[in-house]
């Protein structure tokens, strides 16, 4: 079993499941099934592992491994500020319980480019 955080999906263009692996970039399989895609990207983690103690890269370390506090500072352009108060005061909620929802449930407006692995 894998100590990183693995996510599998059905693809309807291929006819198959992919699994990938979060923290490894481009690392990924494919499968007829669930637990074939889950069992061949097990072998593409470690072969990818392998590759990276090779060429002395950096692996980096599991999600899953981390401890998380659920706190967490964060700076925004005091406009954003503003609007996020008046908007949470609207809706009668604190300003910490709106943006939890805002994160939660909201579609996120993709302004930023998903960058792809070299």
């Amino acid at each position: 079993m894998l100590p990183f955080e693995v996510h599998l999906f059905y693809s309807e263009e291929d006819e198959g499941f992919i699994a990938t692996v979060h923290e490894l970039a481009g690392c990924s399989a494919f499968g007829k099934t669930a637990e074939e895609a889950l069992k061949e990207v097990e072998v593409a983690a470690k072969l990818w592992i392998q590759a990276a103690k090779k060429e002395k890269r950096e692996i980096p370390e599991p999600i899953m491994s981390k401890k998380f506090s659920g706190k967490f500072a964060l700076r925004m352009p005091k406009e954003l500020h503003r609007e996020l108060e008046r908007e949470s005061k609207e809706q009668g909620v604190s300003l910490n319980q709106w943006i939890l929802f805002k994160l939660a449930y909201e579609k996120p407006i993709p302004i930023f480019k998903k960058r792809r692995a070299a």
